[in-house]
């Protein structure tokens, strides 16, 4: 394989990280500020938003294997995954400004909206972000390269990120005026049309690189050949499935914690802008990951990141802002350090599988993963909320009860710890690092014979 093969132009690596910017422009505000728009803007009980993302999520990611395996049998001119982004632009981001109206159909029929809106919102998103993940086996081969696109993928990811979480309530402010309902639905038409244009720019400017030994429309009984065995694969899913449960739940409680805990919500934009410093880590990823491996990498990033959320719960408890930000200034570090590193991990699952049964189902596998973070979204969405519930949060209220500011709490600062923890235990169980020399040796071969 020849050098032009393994490494992409800086153009197309920056162009494949803006799709992710794309991603995130809508992503985050699904899962920073739908739960507080649903209870506090649009009008729905907490208890039934936490079902509603529940529902919603589990028809989604009944819906990802599909949409994988859609993939494996897409054959175009423009490959199996470039395509998703021409075609799905246009719906995804349609359909999130839908999810932000507050049409007023009464109590019953607004939770039917929000019901029908999200729902489809999350499938349009597994149908563009999916392809998203699963190009980057056929964008390059080599194993280090793969590190350094995911590294600038990350960067812009987390741009995309820190735009929403930073920007949205200033934005919801001066767009509405006093009103958010008004406030919210400008601020996502801007985010809309933005990624619309990113993931277009992407279409443009990425190119599939890597073939399958067999290019043949892969069916799905064969290619779940790709998943038996294969335990580098079931390790990540798992470990996305509990990653996205603390992260979705952490993530809506943001706008929580700093307006009622703290008693200060100007501390929102710049708490959600500190993320920007994840990107100081990503960039050393790649350097540590040729000295230790990915999983090592990790398991640091993850040590570190307990070791911030614990300085933040003492900075809480005192409720000093300095020693809060300083432990979300630690944790965000360590978490930045394999943030860039999980989906070049996935990539290497896609290698493993068809090293193992000859079987290259990235869509399969990349959508079975995507399964444990849909998942883990929908079962963190819904835990967050019954916790507020059950700790009776009450929307607008300036006075909060000690059991909602307890549950509040926990949902900010002690789920990431446990969700971290069992991150570790997963990890340490990962070994794929160890044989990848050999296994993508032997895969090339495999290669240079099928084209002689």
């Amino acid at each position: 394989m020849n050098q032009n093969q393994n490494q992409m132009p800086w153009r197309e690596r920056i162009s494949y990280g803006l799709g992710d910017t794309a991603s995130n422009l809508i992503f985050q505000m699904t899962t920073l500020y739908l739960m507080y728009f649903y209870t506090d803007v649009f009008g729905l009980n907490p208890a039934s938003v936490a079902i509603l993302f529940l529902v919603a999520r589990v028809i989604d990611a009944i819906a990802e294997p599909f949409i994988g395996v859609m993939i494996d049998r897409t054959q175009s001119k423009w490959g199996k995954c470039r395509p998703y982004f021409l075609w799905l632009a246009v719906p995804f981001s349609v359909t999130a400004v839908l999810m932000f109206l507050t049409p007023d159909f009464g109590d019953t029929g607004k939770l039917v909206y929000a019901y029908i809106s999200y729902t489809v919102l999350g499938i349009m998103y597994s149908g563009i972000n999916l392809p998203l993940s699963a190009i980057l086996p056929s964008l390059t081969s080599n194993s280090n390269e793969r590190t350094v696109i995911n590294t600038v993928r990350m960067v812009f990811a987390v741009i995309g990120v820190v735009i929403v979480s930073a920007g949205t309530m200033p934005l919801v402010n001066a767009f509405g005026g006093g009103n958010e309902a008004k406030g919210f639905f400008v601020t996502i038409l801007l985010f809309s049309v933005i990624a619309l244009l990113l993931f277009l720019n992407m279409f443009a400017n990425t190119k599939e690189r890597v073939k399958a030994i067999d290019e043949k429309p892969l069916p799905f009984r064969v290619g779940v050949q790709a998943l038996k065995g294969n335990t580098p694969w079931l390790i990540m899913l798992l470990l996305g499935l509990f990653m996205w449960i603390t992260t979705a739940i952490q993530g809506q409680t943001s706008i929580y914690y700093m307006t009622y805990y703290m008693k200060k919500p100007e501390l929102i934009s710049i708490v959600n802008s500190m993320q920007l410093l994840m990107i100081v880590s990503m960039v050393f990823a790649p350097f540590a990951v040729k000295k230790i491996g990915k999983r090592n990498t990790i398991l640091i990033g993850s040590i570190v990141s307990i070791c911030g959320y614990i300085v933040a719960i003492f900075g809480g408890n005192a409720h000093s802002v300095p020693v809060l930000l300083t432990g979300l200034l630690i944790s965000g570090l360590g978490m930045g350090v394999g943030a860039g590193l999980i989906f070049a991990m996935m990539a290497d699952t896609v290698d493993y599988g068809e090293w193992r049964s000859g079987v290259r189902a990235q869509g399969l596998l990349y959508s079975a993963s995507s399964f444990g973070v849909k998942v883990g979204m929908g079962i963190g969405g819904a835990l967050g909320g019954l916790i507020l519930s059950m700790g009776g949060y009450v929307a607008k209220s300036d006075v909060q009860s000690s059991s909602a500011l307890a549950a509040i709490s926990f949902n900010y600062l002690w789920a990431p710890i446990i969700g971290q923890i069992i991150m570790i235990i997963l990890l340490l169980f990962y070994r794929l690092d160890k044989i990848q020399p050999v296994m993508l040796r032997e895969l090339e071969e495999r290669r240079n014979a099928s084209v002689v």
